[in-house]
């Protein structure tokens, strides 16, 4: 199964989603990450993040969804609202679901402040990523509104 994390720019959300994601997943699951207005670059407190939580960073970069590398199973956007954010709508025939995460990138204040909005980002994707990694995955891919559920009563949770 293909897991696209989506966001508009993929600079930090979307790149934390997929690295993460790929790090726990079990054999025959993988992740990737796209945006619909990438910035071109992967924002280096994302980089400086994983590296820190010991998942690789080999090989992560900003990308179109125009150039996924294989087509998604399951499309999970984690843009968020409050800063009037426009979440892209992926085409096709996918599951959908929203895990709404702000954008550390849009941080200001101390570096200690914008290091901790990298952090909580990290934190609620980490923890709704090892939820959706602890359903019973293979009894769940044959049903795809149970998994749908699944997906959105995950994209609720917060650390």
């Amino acid at each position: 199964m293909n897991v696209l994390f989506l966001c508009t720019g993929n600079s930090c959300r979307s790149i934390l989603g997929e690295a993460t994601f790929n790090h726990l997943a079990p054999e025959g699951w993988r992740a990737m990450s796209a945006g619909s207005q990438p910035t071109g670059q992967v924002h280096p407190r994302s980089l400086a993040l994983l590296a820190r939580e010991g998942i690789s960073t080999e090989g992560y970069y900003s990308k179109s969804w125009d150039n996924l590398p294989a087509t998604p199973d399951i499309v999970i956007t984690v843009c968020a609202s409050a800063a009037g954010e426009t979440c892209p709508a992926y085409l096709g025939p996918v599951l959908r679901s929203h895990w709404g995460v702000e954008d550390p990138a849009h941080a200001t204040g101390t570096d200690e402040e914008i290091d901790a909005a990298f952090e909580t980002a990290y934190r609620i994707l980490r923890a709704r990523i090892e939820a959706f990694l602890a359903l019973p995955l293979d009894e769940l891919k044959g049903d795809r509104a149970r998994l749908k559920a699944e997906l959105d009563r995950v994209g609720a949770l917060l650390p």
